[in-house]
């Protein structure tokens, strides 16, 4: 709808996307558009508009072959698109899958139903007589997707989340007693007897001033409940999970199958914590059905890239890697294609911490041989989590890129080419060719918004924030533990660090222990600065690789410890004319200043 610059277009479209894939007659069509009072020449009009469309929707179709997007059906027109090509029938069809789902799948497929939702349904002609009965059947949809989600939060055990969501729900919606129902109940079961006592209350007052209505016995239930702490309000206890009993009945493994596919899409939208937590209930379902073959396509079919190179979650990506090993030894007969999918997540998910290079290398010919575009994009970007073996890698994460950049428009995957674009723009930015890079940002960002990929922009930002100045503090979600934690701090003291200025202190998370001898010997504990100095383990293979190096490095000529000079030079030394900011976040300037610099203190790689 973004792309069609003609407001009429857009209506036709929206009215044909109303009817759900039924044709409409062309007379109905004319009194759609024009109200009842159809102008001298209407039909006309609406045969040129849907011509244009035609050309829009298909602009490759040859001359005088019949369409096959927007159809003639009798004396009217229809649309035959696929259910995933309309964001209102995506989010119909999570919505439907929710029904009947286990407890742990149905918080996964509803996040996904909601995670299509962007602003109003119809939003541009929520006005027009043709949009009210759809808008509002739409409407009620959303709020039942909202109620039912926090139902599956509460039932989690993760109330917090459920008052997130609740909240503004009500006062959006302050008629719907479910609601509200939910809102004190999560309160509740957070710990907030008060706050649940007094969102009763608020509902009462409500539903007597502004309706004169008193509210349902459903909701005094509660508040009697809340008073007198009824056991029967507390979680049941015991593991809220996926579990073979939940899967018992029939069609338990394809859900499982189809739950790859949800989680990828939650993922890709920013949810990572459900995509995370529902992954791993998914796996421990699967394993439980005691089927080797089952777990090895569910372990293996969760194909999302990844970007940033310190894991989310070490245990559970450990988790995930003892889970494909486990299948690929197993006697259960393989398909090459699941076999490379097993491989991809061995080297994806063992990101920073061991070497899995060869995992990932077979697992992208396998993809090459069998010529599946996809399963290449996996494999590839497996195969770029694992290019942090040594420092000065950056034409090599940079050929990855390329070579992703063009495998995912051959399978029509902007997921895909917007991680192959990062990785460019993070190697581009270690190769110090800063144009290059912003120019890949400005792809990114289009194609982020495009389709709806916020976390791509936060990369983004950074960038911008760190190479060209910009203003305004980025910052990393709090779902992004393995991106967000000291990475702030980290990026002030580099800039302090190139500047040779006042080492600023701050909250440095896991980088904490590489900056804390400069800070010591800044405030003249030198002693305390090189036993920390002495007690520091190599840097992890990831893409900070160069930069904390470079501290490391730093600190190593200030203090005169000679072993660990030449550790820092050979290090460093094939990094040579590279510059120490291969994440795109982190800038520590060019790694031959530093390689000079410990030269001249002496250093040597002999």
């Amino acid at each position: 709808m973004r792309d069609l610059s003609k407001r009429r277009h857009r209506e036709v479209i929206a009215i044909l996307v109303a009817q759900r894939g039924r044709a409409i007659p062309t007379a109905s069509l004319v009194e759609e558009l024009w109200d009842g009072r159809p102008p001298a020449g209407a039909v006309g009009s609406v045969r040129t508009f849907i011509g244009e469309l035609r050309r829009i929707l298909e602009p490759r179709r040859q001359p005088r072959t019949p369409a096959a997007v927007l159809v003639t059906v009798g004396d009217g027109y229809a649309l035959r698109l696929g259910p995933q090509s309309v964001d209102a029938w995506r989010f119909e069809a999570a919505m439907a899958g929710a029904r009947g789902a286990s407890s742990g799948g149905t918080g996964a497929l509803l996040s996904a139903a909601l995670a299509e939702w962007q602003g109003d349904a119809f939003e541009e002609f929520a006005e027009r007589p043709w949009a009210h009965a759809e808008v509002t059947r739409l409407r009620e949809l959303r709020q039942t997707a909202v109620e039912r989600l926090a139902q599956a939060h509460i039932a989690a055990g993760r109330p917090d989340d459920a008052v997130t969501m609740l909240e503004p729900h009500v006062t959006a919606n302050p008629w719907r007693e479910e609601g509200w129902r939910l809102l004190a109940l999560a309160l509740y079961r957070g710990h907030r007897q008060g706050d649940a006592l007094g969102t009763l209350r608020r509902a009462r007052q409500r539903f007597v001033n502004d309706l004169g209505l008193d509210p349902s016995p459903v909701l005094a239930d509660l508040e009697a409940g809340i008073l007198r702490r009824d056991p029967g309000l507390e979680p049941e206890r015991g593991r809220l999970a996926l579990t073979a009993t939940a899967y018992s009945r029939s069609g338990a493994r394809a859900q499982l199958e189809a739950s790859n596919a949800v989680l990828g899409s939650l993922a890709v939208a920013g949810d990572l914590q459900t995509a995370r937590t529902q992954r791993l209930e998914a796996i421990r379902a699967a394993q439980e059905l005691n089927d080797p073959e089952l777990v090895a396509r569910i372990v293996g079919g969760y194909d999302v890239p990844g970007i940033w190179t310190r894991s989310d979650d070490p245990d559970a990506a450990a988790a995930i890697v003892a889970a494909a090993e486990q299948a690929l030894t197993s006697t259960a007969p393989l398909s090459h294609r699941t076999r490379a999918r097993l491989l991809a997540t061995i080297a994806m998910e063992s990101r920073g911490t061991s070497n899995r290079q060869e995992e990932a290398d077979e697992a992208a010919s396998i993809a090459r041989g069998l010529g599946d575009a996809q399963l290449l994009c996996f494999a590839l970007s497996a195969r770029y989590m694992q290019a942090f073996a040594q420092a000065g890698s950056a034409a090599q994460r940079d050929s990855i890129g390329r070579q992703l950049i063009a495998t995912a428009l051959d399978a029509d995957s902007p997921t895909f080419e917007i991680n192959g674009r990062l990785i460019r723009m993070q190697a581009l930015c270690a190769l110090d060719d800063i144009d290059a890079a912003s120019a890949e940002a400005e792809a990114i960002d289009q194609l982020a918004g495009r389709h709806e990929r916020p976390l791509a922009t936060v990369f983004t930002q950074w960038f911008r924030w760190t190479f060209l100045g910009s203003t305004g503090t980025p910052h990393a979600p709090g779902k992004m533990p393995g991106f967000s934690e000291g990475l702030l701090a980290l990026a002030g003291f580099t800039r302090k660090l190139r500047d040779a200025a006042q080492l600023p202190e701050g909250d440095f998370g896991p980088h904490e222990r590489w900056v804390r001898p400069l800070l010591l010997a800044q405030e003249g504990q030198r002693s305390l600065a090189i036993e920390a100095l002495r007690q520091l383990p190599d840097p992890p293979n990831d893409l900070l690789l160069e930069a904390t190096w470079c501290i490391v490095a730093q600190a190593a000529c200030e203090l005169e410890e000679p072993s660990v000079m030449n550790q820092a030079l050979a290090a460093l030394a094939p990094a040579s004319g590279e510059r120490a900011a291969g994440s795109g976040v982190v800038d520590v300037g060019n790694v031959d200043r530093f390689i000079a610099m410990l030269k001249a203190a002496g250093a040597s790689l002999d």
